[in-house]
């Protein structure tokens, strides 16, 4: 197959994408068009005469509007374009697609571990939990005594995991900030790739341990310890040693067996995004989300700021009208809470994303959209609130991967698809997170990082199903154990990443 010029994603779009870069003079023969300036590697480039305040269009839908006229052939992104207002038809329902779910006995299966309460996970981690900030070197000194030496009599055991954070004290004791944390925390107080979890403190804290516990007791794979209770630190760090090494037996005691794909929660993220990204690595994350619907499982979209004017494509599928209001609701949520901070939705691009040619919060989130495939919406939820719902679901949350991946982890997230365009150096614990790289060059730079190659799409004609199958199929084999590179390099202890909301006090 011979590699396009430039990418055409519908019919009434005016502008198209660059597959390598086109120097001033370049003519387009399939769009009859000459570039009459440089066009870089993924950034776009008007089809025809644009006139001033006029749509501009991608994927069939507006990604912002021209500024002044703007000539077929000319270079369109952040000098010529800009956002404002303007009417979304939600069509609440209309889209609607009820894809069929596979019946039990044809689902795909895994090899997973399955908890005595019948959870099933994916990893098998003991977690030792900060409450609060000050907390979080006794954490840390705690897992570093378990070093690979000491965990060797544990092979099944993957890891001992520090989960530390910047608070857990001086906000108030009530309210949405101490109710999303409070959340987080339980979230993964609970999350199934915890063999058992320490909960370490201070003593002092807004953050109870007891709060957080609520009605759950300690066992022998849910300790507690505060360090002033214990005398200082090194007591503190001796005592906590003591607790893992108590865990280790009955945390070692486990076997892999069969099990659905319905016990799959995938978290879909995108970080790193360049113009690829919307074209090859997130319709692909979106082709396997839709079989892991399909087999009865759960993909988690979030990233609210991130799908911002692209939520009318969601509205559409969603289940019910009280789906689709939790969804706006959350929008209107974001739009205020950005005006009280003296922000803008458009700002939300990085640097690293306009480089890579994405030139509005428009086109991000049209791109960003399509890792949730095709299915029906069906619910909802807040930051870290406990997913229940099998099928495509979103969970509020911000564009910043590791604080919105921490909301997925607690919301039940126990695989995470990460796709990439500029190279995201990423992992997960307890999680493990798989890299889909939007393009070729990236993924040959960052092979390390990569764990499958979405810019096949575009270089030799890969089809969109074929990814998306290979993809799924990567899902399954790493849920059953299959190590990701992130894993391979040992990321994911300094990711965890709670959402701070409110004032500090």
């Amino acid at each position: 197959m011979t590699k396009p010029q430039v990418i055409r994603l519908h019919a009434d779009d005016n502008v198209v994408v660059a597959t390598d870069r086109l120097p001033a003079g370049t003519t387009i023969a399939a769009e009859k068009i000459t570039c009459s300036e440089e066009i870089p590697a993924g950034h776009k480039v008007a089809t025809r005469t644009i006139a001033a305040a006029a749509p501009i269009y991608k994927y069939s839908q507006v990604i912002g509007f021209a500024k002044g006229e703007i000539a077929a052939g000319a270079h369109v992104h952040v000098h010529n374009c800009e956002v404002h207002d303007f009417q979304r038809d939600y069509a609440i329902g209309s889209d609607r697609r009820q894809l069929p779910i596979l019946p039990e006995q044809e689902r795909a299966t895994f090899q997973g571990i399955v908890r005595a309460d019948g959870r099933v996970a994916t990893r098998n981690y003991i977690g030792i939990l900060s409450t609060v900030n000050c907390s979080a070197t006794v954490c840390r000194r705690i897992a570093a005594h378990f070093n690979a030496a000491a965990l060797a009599d544990y092979p099944n055991i993957d890891g001992i995991v520090p989960l530390v954070h910047t608070t857990g004290c001086a906000i108030a004791n009530s309210g949405e900030g101490y109710d999303t944390l409070m959340r987080t925390l339980r979230g993964y107080l609970h999350h199934p790739n915890f063999a058992g979890i320490l909960l370490v403190g201070l003593g002092c804290e807004v953050f109870q341990i007891k709060d957080i516990l609520g009605q759950q007791s300690t066992s022998a794979m849910i300790q507690q310890l505060t360090i002033q209770t214990q005398g200082g630190t090194s007591k503190a760090i001796a005592a906590g040693i003591e607790c893992i090494q108590a865990m280790l037996p009955q945390a070692n005691a486990i076997s892999r067996q069969e099990v659905s794909a319905s016990h799959l929660k995938v978290a879909l993220q995108c970080g790193g995004s360049d113009a690829y990204s919307g074209i090859t690595a997130n319709p692909a994350l979106g082709a396997a989300s839709d079989l892991i619907v399909k087999h009865g499982g759960t993909a988690i979209l979030a990233e609210t700021s991130e799908i911002y004017g692209a939520e009318h494509l969601l509205t559409r599928r969603a289940v019910t009208p009280q789906v689709a209001e939790k969804l706006i609701e959350r929008i209107h949520w974001w739009e205020d809470y950005v005006r009280r901070s003296g922000g803008e939705m458009n700002n939300n691009p990085s640097p690293g994303n306009k480089a890579g040619g994405l030139t509005t919060i428009l086109e991000k989130s049209l791109g960003a959209v399509s890792k949730g495939g095709t299915s029906d919406l069906v619910d909802v939820y807040h930051y870290a609130e406990p997913i229940t719902a099998s099928g495509l679901v979103l969970m509020d949350s911000p564009g910043y991967d590791p604080c919105s991946i921490t909301g997925e982890v607690a919301s039940g997230a126990n695989i995470i698809c990460f796709t990439t365009g500029a190279g995201s150096a990423y992992g997960c614990k307890p999680s493990p997170s798989i890299k889909l790289c939007s393009n070729s060059r990236t993924y040959q730079l960052m092979e390390e990082d990569m764990d499958i190659n979405c810019g096949v799409m575009i270089d030799s004609g890969v089809t969109l199903a074929e990814i998306g199958e290979q993809i799924f199929r990567q899902i399954l084999s790493v849920a059953s154990g299959t190590r990701t590179k992130s894993e391979l390099l040992d990321y994911g202890d300094s990711e965890f990443i709670p959402w701070r909301l409110g004032a500090v006090m």
